[in-house]
């Protein structure tokens, strides 16, 4: 979620996680420490919020002491479900109950004493760890990465796991939870429901460490030539949207191509041209809709705008030629910021 600074009213992409009796947010998922705490005893919370014109999807959550957080979600559906769980959290410690969202960890019943991160660290080990590997399938390569196989034998060598069975729903929740990604079309497709576990025990169902230097090698139909890295990946959606420059602010036609193997927004110029203008690394970003801006005011912009906040914090505009089309294009570069490299 973006969540509004208290101090200089800037927004921030921050992993965002909901407790029994808090809201803890970190600048990133994988680190150990959260950056603040929001306890929800005696908090309030307040949606949709129209405390600032030009973000959508925002609300409010009001501590005990009467301070206000603003959080903002990437799309409706996204802080609908936010504010759902929220509002149960509170009405739980109000009525002395647990409170208990639908995880990955109790539908597969894995035991609670299994720490998933400290789990994840030793897999990632390079001497005890789970070995990278380089794998070719269908006239691909996969850099830095390994089979399921492999994945269930490391958990039952290293007395993780009592059997494959049990090392079959281990690796389903460290996929569930983020700390495996599918890498192939074997692999992926069991992760979306399409086999009887999101995780396969399989030679050629292969797999990677999120913040590994993973990437995948498309070969051309003469079987010799390697795509270069930006342009490695499957296209998965095309077409012209206004850009606003960084320098100028001036608004430009471009034509984006968004991979996903790496995880690039490439533009072009719409007139022609093989060579893209620039490209937006989307790994970790964080997209969302607005409806406003300040130097907009020649443009008809209604509620056709969206913002990317790359890792680095870099800010971009975009304006899509209709609200359908802006959600279409928010979902596909949350999709790829979430699954490429």
């Amino acid at each position: 979620l973006l969540l509004q600074g208290s101090m200089f009213n800037t927004w921030k992409p921050m992993w965002v996680v909901l407790l029994e009796d808090g809201i803890e947010f970190y600048k990133r998922k994988a680190d150990s420490s959260p950056k603040g705490m929001i306890p929800l005893k005696g908090s309030s919370i307040n949606s949709p919020c129209q405390d600032f014109g030009r973000r959508m999807f925002v609300f409010k959550l009001t501590a005990a002491k009467q301070q206000d957080h603003f959080f903002q979600a990437a799309y409706l559906e996204e802080r609908d479900a936010w504010v759902r769980d929220i509002k149960k959290a509170i009405r739980c410690i109000d009525g002395g109950q647990r409170f208990a969202r639908k995880s990955t960890r109790k539908s597969i019943r894995l035991p609670e004493t299994i720490n998933l991160s400290a789990l994840y660290t030793s897999m990632k080990d390079p001497e005890k760890g789970i070995k990278e590997l380089k794998l070719e399938k269908d006239k691909r390569v996969y850099n830095h990465c390994f089979t399921g196989t492999c994945v269930i034998d490391w958990l039952v060598s290293n007395n993780s796991v009592r059997n494959r069975r049990e090392g079959l729903l281990l690796a389903s929740s460290l996929l569930s939870e983020g700390y495996l990604q599918p890498a192939g079309d074997t692999s992926k497709a069991a992760a979306e429901g399409l086999s009887d576990t999101p995780f396969l025990d399989l030679s050629d169902a292969y797999y990677y460490f999120p913040d590994s230097g993973f990437f995948c090698e498309g070969y051309s139909s003469d079987d010799d030539v390697v795509l270069k890295e930006e342009f490695r990946g499957t296209i998965v959606k095309q077409g012209c949207l206004l850009k606003q420059g960084h320098r100028r602010k001036n608004w430009k036609v471009r034509k984006f191509v968004l991979r996903d193997d790496p995880a690039y927004l490439h533009y072009y110029d719409p007139a022609g041209g093989e060579e893209p203008l620039g490209a937006i690394h989307l790994r970790g970003c964080v997209v969302t809709a607005v409806e406003d801006m300040p130097d907009t005011k020649k443009y008809d912009v209604d509620n056709i705008l969206f913002e990317i906040i790359t890792a680095n914090e870099t800010h971009y505009y975009m304006q899509a030629a209709s609200s359908t089309e802006r959600s279409e294009w928010i979902k596909a570069i949350q999709t790829v910021a979430r699954t490429g490299k």
